[in-house]
């Protein structure tokens, strides 16, 4: 019983910012990994980044090192991903997904997933 909903998502030109949120509600949520996987038309789903149920392991696709930032409150349940430097090639539909406690690069390991929000990068 985990449910997530993607926020944050929008039209940004190249070179800005924006942050996403994904929301988690259900009874284990305390003790979520949650990670970020983006799609882009054509192309297969790939991951983004993620983050254990403590904080304590962060993960990222070596594209967005340096430019994405991943990080949690667990008093609001809330995941984000914080994009700064955005590139065209960055625009993909981004979905949240969660697991128990470990964070993990790989999409199967995910049991819970969102809908997805759309993020346009524009030059």
């Amino acid at each position: 019983q985990v449910q997530l909903v993607e926020s944050g998502g929008g039209l940004v030109q190249a070179g800005g910012s924006l942050r996403l949120s994904c929301a988690a509600s259900g009874r284990t949520t305390s003790t979520l990994a949650m990670g970020w996987f983006r799609q882009a038309p054509g192309k297969e789903r790939e991951f983004v980044a993620a983050i254990s149920w403590n904080g304590g392991r962060i993960y990222y696709a070596d594209s967005v090192k340096g430019r994405f930032t991943i990080f949690r409150d667990n008093a609001k349940n809330t995941v984000y991903l914080q994009m700064n430097s955005l590139k065209p090639e960055d625009a993909a539909i981004y979905y949240c997904a969660a697991r128990s406690y470990f964070a993990s690069m790989t999409e199967h390991d995910y049991n819970a997933w969102g809908q997805g929000t759309q993020v346009t990068v524009s030059s």
